[in-house]
């Protein structure tokens, strides 16, 4: 027993000094954990701690017992001994385990193993791990002592929101790089588009490519109309519209039929140009004959809508609420909602409208930037007065008079995931077109600003969503007669910096998420949640002071309720397959002709014929109404009418929706099985090389076998079709 003791003595002072040591290079030799009455114990699983022994037990540990061997890993370890003990009770774990020991410690340097016991040295257990995991430890040490490096943030694209920007990166201690470095940044944020710098092979951009097309109105209202196809009663907080010039006739003539049945009807209809912000151009008509259809010798792209003749209204103004929703990543989609938004009152009070108000725009229309320049506009400082309110005091208000916010708040949150999962489809297509799989770029994310009206019966609606809310936190004041500047807006700043702020604090490249592949293969199973991010992560140490996170994420936390609306993504997901080159958008015939041979959707009633006779009217028919594309072929919104029409071609006794499942479910059973197919003729290629080699020598020498006659014909016809196409593609466009 004498010469165990005296063997533990001296390993007792080996290990005194290789602390002493360790410690002046700002590592931790050993780990040293606080034991209160009784021991606590040593478990791979923190922040329990188990001792030899011993039963698991958790047990509060108190900071002012922390030993002084321990290294400083910042100045927040002074006020978190617990994140000490999870540290500490992790890296035990991991050398339990790869000792293959759980219940017993190994003394280092005495051959001894201590079973059913555990050495104390005043309040502590001492475990010396072994040499290789001490060496990793000591790495680890090191880089845990460097200071963190600060996220870099490129804000020479920023334009007016740089003011919110600066303020956010100075609250998070962040490095803010206002003309821009030719070395990389971890996050780019853009003023306008995804395309302001186009040499960003790295990071993070805080644009979406095509999300400024996709939210034009036009374009928003095609993919909202193509859900409430399949979905009419979950889509019904769109208005009903109509897209001018192509459907004016079908507009005239729906609203002609429906006041010959009811002469005591007479709607009001609210026009907005396709490509207008900030109210411009916006006008009330009640008859069709009152459209402005031409712009001098060209006709004017437009949206027509159903009026909400009943809005809510407070202190007898009509008002929206501005909500700025973050759309984190597309795979895996990730939404979050600002829990503060802004309310915009008109300035004028609301009367329904009639052939003598329809022109009073400062009563109709809520925009800020019309409204601003009336008269009757109040500037406040408060939150809860003026013509600018923040949301949470409308709220407050209507709750105060009994209004159910719970349920109002849901609905919202319902109607901004829809609304994201209508956009989404043709999102992809346009991030796959700028950032192609395999081909270094940036990741993106992007704020949008959702416009919703409340109705009288408090059903919320959607009036458009905007790709660039405006972030300026400022607005101008007359200071003397005729001389304007800008002044701060307190309403502003509140909302707006919080937005920003935590958005950026979500897109903290420290705070990395696994990537889509990793969470597949993480068994992630189809319709999981994923763990809600901003109440998981832990914060960082520079975030010790900032107020908990305004954003709030509602997908994937609400899967399960909204991930059958998804049907129209996986259309996209078929059609992203199929075209091909790296950087296309569109289908070419050839391309429609594989899809179609592939999932097997021809037979002796549809013949390859019929399919290109389909391809060709469906194509001219969409050349027809977007006149400024320059690529030709198919693109999503005409390939989406085809699939359509081949599913209820198919499934003709189903409901539509049943007939896109039905026909979804058909073609990715086909291209599984097809995959598997491939993966099998790899095997037995590889098995075979000799002989792959031998008939590629054969093939260069007689170019005839490189071309077999099936290539040979689908080329031939791929170019008669476009011969076909094209004379009718330019003179439907000449008669536009």
């Amino acid at each position: 027993m004498s010469d165990h003791y005296a063997k533990v003595k001296i390993q007792d002072e080996q290990m005194k000094s290789f602390g002493e040591d360790a410690e002046k290079k700002g590592v931790d030799a050993e780990e040293q954990v606080p034991v209160c009455s009784p021991p606590a114990s040593v478990s791979p699983d923190p922040p329990s701690i188990t001792t030899a022994g011993r039963d698991a037990s958790n047990t509060s540990v108190s900071c002012k017992h922390r030993g002084k061997s321990r290294s400083k890993l910042g100045k927040d370890d002074k006020n978190s001994c617990g994140k000490d003990v999870s540290l500490v009770s992790g890296h035990v774990g991991k050398n339990l385990n790869r000792l293959g020991h759980e219940r017993i410690l190994q003394i280092k340097g005495t051959g001894k193993i201590l079973q059913g016991k555990s050495e104390t040295n005043g309040n502590y257990v001492t475990i010396q791990p072994p040499k290789n995991v001490q060496e990793t430890r000591r790495e680890d040490g090191f880089k845990l002592a460097r200071k963190r490096r600060p996220v870099t943030v490129d804000t020479s694209k920023a334009k007016t929101s740089l003011e919110a920007l600066k303020i956010s990166i100075k609250q998070l201690k962040w490095k803010e790089f206002p003309l821009g470095r030719r070395a990389a940044c971890d996050i780019y944020w853009h003023g306008v588009s995804f395309h302001d710098n186009e040499n960003i092979v790295s990071g993070q951009v805080n644009k979406f490519p095509g999300m400024i097309e996709m939210l034009r109105k036009i374009n928003l209202s095609r993919a909202v109309r193509t859900m409430q196809e399949l979905f009419p009663e979950e889509y019904d907080f769109y208005p009903r519209s109509w897209i001018l010039p192509e459907e004016c006739q079908m507009f005239s003539t729906q609203i002609r039929m429906v006041k010959e049945n009811d002469a005591t009807v007479n709607p009001t209809f609210i026009v907005k140009p396709d490509g207008g912000s900030q109210g411009d151009g916006i006008y009330l008509i009640r008859d069709p004959s009152d459209l402005k259809l031409m712009v001098g010798s060209q006709a004017k792209q437009a949206v027509v809508q159903e009026y909400i003749q009943k809005p809510l209204l407070i202190d007898k103004l009509k008002f929206d609420i501005r909500l700025y929703v973050l759309l984190k990543s597309l795979e895996p989609l990730e939404i979050y909602i600002a829990k503060e938004g802004l309310t915009r009152f008109c300035t004028e009070p609301y009367q329904e409208p009639s052939q003598k108000n329809l022109s009073h725009v400062f009563m109709h229309l809520t925009n800020y930037s019309l409204n601003v320049h009336s008269g009757n506009f109040v500037h406040s400082d408060s939150q809860s007065t003026g013509s600018k309110r923040t949301l949470s005091s409308v709220l407050y208000r209507l709750a105060a008079k009994g209004v159910d916010i719970k349920k109002v708040w849901s609905d919202i949150i319902a109607l901004v995931i829809k609304t994201s999962i209508a956009v989404v489809p043709e999102l992809r297509v346009y991030y796959q077109a700028d950032i192609p799989p395999g081909k270094p770029g940036p990741t993106c994310f992007q704020i949008l600003g959702f416009d919703i009206l409340l109705m009288k019966n408090l059903k919320p609606v959607l009036l458009e969503v905007n790709s660039n809310p405006s972030m300026r936190i400022e607005h101008e004041q007359e200071v003397a007669p005729g001389v304007f500047e800008y002044v701060p807006s307190p309403v502003d700043e509140e909302v707006k910096v919080g937005v920003i702020r935590d958005t950026l604090r979500l897109m903290d490249p420290s705070h990395k998420r696994p990537s889509v592949s990793q969470l597949r293969a993480g068994g992630l199973e189809h319709g999981e949640e994923i763990p809600m991010e901003a109440e998981t992560q832990e914060r960082s140490p520079d975030e010790g002071a900032l107020p908990s996170l305004c954003l709030k994420q509602v997908y994937p936390k609400y899967t399960k309720q909204f991930n059958y609306l998804r049907l129209v993504e996986r259309i996209a997901t078929l059609f992203i397959r199929f075209l091909g080159v790296k950087g296309n958008m569109r289908l070419g015939p050839t391309a429609f002709r594989t899809f179609i041979r592939t999932c097997k959707l021809s037979n002796s009633n549809f013949s390859m014929a019929s399919v290109d006779i389909l391809y060709i009217d469906i194509t001219r028919r969409w050349s027809g109404t977007m006149p400024d594309s320059r690529e030709a072929g198919m693109g999503l919104q005409a390939f989406v009418e085809a699939f359509f029409y081949l599913a209820g071609r198919r499934f003709k006794s189903l409901s539509l929706r049943e007939q896109v499942v039905s026909l979804l479910e058909l073609c990715e059973a086909q291209l599984e099985s097809q995959s598997g197919m491939e993966e099998r003729r790899s095997v037995s290629c590889s098995r075979a090389m000799p002989r792959a080699i031998k008939t590629q020598t054969l093939g260069l020498a007689n170019p005839q076998l490189n071309s077999p006659a099936p290539l040979r014909r689908a080329s031939s016809q791929d170019h008669r079709l476009h011969q076909r196409l094209k004379p009718r593609t330019l003179r439907a466009n000449v008669e536009n």
